[in-house]
């Protein structure tokens, strides 16, 4: 089984968070996760539905600032071992091209 989620951790600032999502994705390392920073999150990939919420509470921690928001969305197909490339690849075939554009 594999898991797959989306995690956005940040602080409420007017400044740069940078700095303080660099700490919550440094965080993951500690975890048997592999994972991919994009601009409005991280997907997350494992094995184990707890490894992820012990690394997603991490990340939450790892996050200064007086108020942090974290949003956590999971896909825990239990039927199937498709992984995060495995979902693209799907729509990609799907669409008979690759699944961006550049402007």
């Amino acid at each position: 089984m594999t898991v797959v989620a989306f995690l956005s951790v940040a602080p409420a600032t007017d400044e740069s968070m940078g700095s303080e999502v660099a700490k919550a994705v440094a965080a993951l390392e500690e975890f048997d996760v592999s994972y991919e920073t994009t601009p409005m999150g991280t997907t997350i990939e494992t094995d184990e539905i707890g490894e992820l919420f012990a690394a997603a509470q991490a990340a939450h921690e790892a996050v200064d600032g007086d108020r942090v928001g974290t949003f956590l969305k999971i896909d825990d197909k239990r039927t199937s071992d498709a992984d995060a490339a495995a979902k693209v690849e799907s729509v990609e075939a799907a669409l008979g091209r690759e699944a961006k554009r550049e402007r």
